[in-house]
């Protein structure tokens, strides 16, 4: 009976394992392959069997020590990097917004919705409460998880930066599944979304520097970041990409995840002066400095744009890094007194009208702790 006990026992264990290990694989998406991976193998940034960055960048992008930093991330405690109480936002009925009327949502990290023209937008939505494919780690902050895949309406095109967890999440995107119309993202990335059961002829991936035709005179450029990619051990086998939405009436940057570098100033020169950039400023630290900005770089990549104003983002939601979490925009607002430009810091769910960008926005996180 004992051994029968104990054989269970192991199965049960074995078992769930099992499981587990397989919930994570399909988080995880799928690695480029075929004829995937033979044209991106023809992109003029993929070499010895990875994309690259610009600039020499280091190949984890964690400095120092990869292993140490990243225990430190998962294990440290660190004062201030979760409000100790629930993050107030705005319940805002997406459904109901007028077609024709020009708005952006955040929904807190690098998450929001983006109608302009008549054309609806998704950029990088994450609404599984968690920014990592094991369930119990990188938890969103209590307050900022109260919008789902049921708020959405339908999307004409969701827009991809990248493939990290932070940005593109398994159970949102399958969830979005019947809602979306066009994929956007970099090279490489479209393979995770026909594994999760995307129609191939709906995803488009680009290279940096080529573009998408969206109709109505909209275009999408698809442009440099330096940042990284990668959902499991390896690292860069898809394109880490920002986005440049030009309209008759305005531009729009989107910036994604990128560590500070020469190409907002290229991009700036190419584009600008640009009607609004939203920019990370948020999870960052030393060892991450290049493929992060820290929040002055935040405003000196807005002032290479030639950015009337600037959203930022990337922060508000999970804890990825050391630094408090209200410490991004605490810090950007402070440094701002040298810089002068325009902020735009809606609270998470806030409709932000483009042709309202100059109201006077409240420094909401500055009471809260």
């Amino acid at each position: 009976m004992r051994r029968k006990m104990i054989v269970l026992l192991v199965l049960i264990v074995l078992s769930s394992v099992f499981t587990f290990g397989c919930m994570i694989n399909s988080k995880m998406g799928k690695a480029p392959a075929g004829e995937r991976l033979d044209r991106l193998k023809k992109s003029a940034h993929y070499k010895d069997g990875a994309f690259c960055n610009v600039e020499v960048t280091p190949h984890s992008a964690l400095g120092d020590s990869s292993l140490s930093t990243a225990y430190k991330m998962m294990f440290g405690k660190y004062p201030g990097s979760k409000p100790e109480q629930k993050i107030p936002i705005v319940h805002t009925n997406l459904k109901t917004f007028p077609v024709e009327k020009d708005v952006i949502v955040w929904f807190g990290h690098s998450s929001y919705y983006l109608q302009i023209q008549g054309k609806r937008f998704l950029i990088d939505p994450v609404f599984s409460g968690h920014a990592s494919p094991v369930p119990f780690s990188v938890k969103a902050f209590k307050g900022t998880d109260e919008f789902n895949v049921d708020d959405m309406p339908e999307i004409d095109f969701l827009i991809i930066t990248h493939d990290h967890y932070d940005h593109l999440d398994a159970k949102t995107v399958k969830g979005l599944k019947k809602k979306v119309k066009k994929v956007i993202c970099g090279l490489g990335v479209g393979s995770h979304f026909e594994y999760w059961g995307y129609k191939k002829d709906i995803i488009i991936e680009k290279d940096w520097d080529e573009q998408v035709d969206l109709g109505d005179q909209m275009t999408l450029f698809v442009l440099t970041a330096r940042h990284f990619s990668g959902r499991s051990f390896q690292h860069n086998n898809t394109l880490w990409v920002s986005f440049l939405l030009e309209t008759p009436k305005r531009k729009i940057f989107l910036g994604g995840d990128s560590g500070y570098d020469k190409h907002f100033e290229a991009i700036g020169k190419r584009f600008g002066p640009i009607d609004l950039a939203i920019l990370e400023n948020g999870q960052y630290n030393m060892a991450w400095h290049a493929i992060h900005c820290l929040p002055e770089e935040t405003l000196k990549a807005a002032r290479d744009l030639g950015a009337r104003y600037l959203l930022p983002v990337h922060s508000c939601k999970f804890s990825i890094s050391t630094h408090a979490w209200k410490e991004p925009l605490s810090e950007l607002v402070r440094i701002n007194t040298n810089y002068h430009i325009p902020l735009v810091t809606p609270r998470i769910g806030e409709p932000v009208y483009l042709d309202q960008l100059d109201k006077p926005w409240e420094e909401w996180w500055k009471p809260l702790k």
